[in-house]
């Protein structure tokens, strides 16, 4: 038998699923479930427990890192869903607003993203090095820049090959 407690806990896992697996700007997501949960007038109109809050949250955060890192992994170059590297940097800045508007500590998550930046342009450096001319630094060096120091980094985690083909573009 299904308790109201049951059935509430069913309605928040079905937003958490539309959130986590929303599409580019999982805010818009989380806002929209949110909104259903607790004040549409065709939805549940429920009061949310902090720990349902949480979690409907936590699946924005893990939504925005999959999309970050996404466009950083080169195996993903050939997929639909890939962006670039000027869409994880956007996709970064989006992320640390959401996080800045909803008390959340985004600069835990900054390691992650920093090592996938360098891996990645670390692979491009060397796409760069033996002339080819298929590579996903598509974005502006200043944008380069400021990503990797909203990062945390050190500006010389950028490549010679990746610092020359901007210089040379």
């Amino acid at each position: 038998m299904t308790t109201p407690t049951d059935d509430i806990e069913a309605l928040v896992e079905d937003e958490w699923y539309a959130v986590r697996y929303s599409g580019e700007i999982p805010e818009v997501a989380y806002h929209g479930a949110v909104f259903h949960l607790t004040e549409a007038a065709n939805g549940p109109q429920l009061e949310l427990s902090r720990s349902q809050q949480s979690r409907l949250l936590e699946a924005v955060i893990q939504r925005y890192l999959e999309i970050t890192i996404r466009d950083l992994l080169p195996e993903n170059k050939e997929t639909t869903g890939y962006r670039g590297l000027k869409r994880s940097y956007i996709n970064w800045q989006r992320f640390l607003i959401f996080c800045e508007r909803n008390a959340v500590n985004g600069l835990f998550y900054q390691e992650t993203i920093a090592t996938a930046l360098t891996e990645f342009l670390h692979h491009e450096a060397g796409l760069v090095e033996v002339g080819e001319v298929h590579t996903e630094l598509n974005c502006s060096y200043e944008e380069l820049l400021n990503y990797t120091q909203l990062l945390g980094l050190d500006l010389k985690v950028i490549p010679a090959a990746v610092r020359n083909y901007f210089l040379n573009c």
